[in-house]
C-alpha cells in the first residue's frame, strides 16, 4: 500500500472555486475530519417572510462539501488546478427550513472505486442530530481517459 497523500489546503480550495467563494463556505480541520460551514450572509437568503436560505445555496453546499471530502481524503483536487471530483448525480432531501444562521456540513464516502465515488452529506445549524438537508451523490474522480486513473 502507498502512502497517504497530505491533504490539500481545503480552504484554499474553497477560495479557488468563485460559488463556494460567494457562499462563503469555509473548511474547519481538525485531524483526519473536516466540517464544511457556509456562513450565513443575506444574499443566502430565498424566502424573506419566514426568512429561509434558499434551497439551492443548501444543495450548492451539500455539493460542495461532498467535493471537499473528496478531495481531503483523494488529494484529487488543490488551488493549483489540478482536477477536482465531477458530479455525476446529486438527489437531495429538504428535511426542514434553513433558518437565517450559519449551517454546517459533513459528507461520507460510502463507496469508492477506481473512477467513480458515492458521497453522503448532511447539513445542520445548531444540532447535528436535526439535520436541514442531506444529500447522496455520485462523483467522477478521474476521466476515463486519465492515464493516470489506469
Amino acid at each position: 500500500m502507498s502512502e497517504k497523500k497530505t491533504p490539500p489546503d481545503i480552504n484554499a480550495l474553497m477560495q479557488a472555486i468563485p460559488y463556494a467563494r460567494f457562499l462563503g463556505i469555509t473548511v474547519d480541520q481538525r485531524g483526519n475530519e473536516i466540517t464544511t460551514v457556509m456562513h450565513f450572509k443575506e444574499e443566502l437568503i430565498g424566502n424573506p417572510v419566514l426568512p429561509a436560505l434558499h434551497g439551492g445555496t443548501i444543495g450548492a453546499f451539500l455539493e460542495t462539501t461532498a467535493i471537499a471530502q473528496l478531495a481531503f481524503e483523494f488529494s484529487e483536487g488543490d488551488a493549483a488546478g489540478n482536477a477536482l471530483p465531477k458530479p455525476i448525480g446529486l438527489t437531495i432531501d429538504y428535511l426542514r427550513s434553513g433558518r437565517p444562521v450559519d449551517t454546517y456540513g459533513r459528507a461520507e464516502i460510502t463507496k469508492q472505486g477506481r473512477r467513480v465515488a458515492t458521497v453522503r452529506a448532511e447539513a445542520w445549524q445548531d444540532d447535528r442530530s436535526r439535520p436541514i438537508a442531506a444529500a447522496h451523490g455520485h462523483f467522477l474522480l478521474k476521466p476515463a481517459d486519465d492515464p493516470a486513473g489506469s
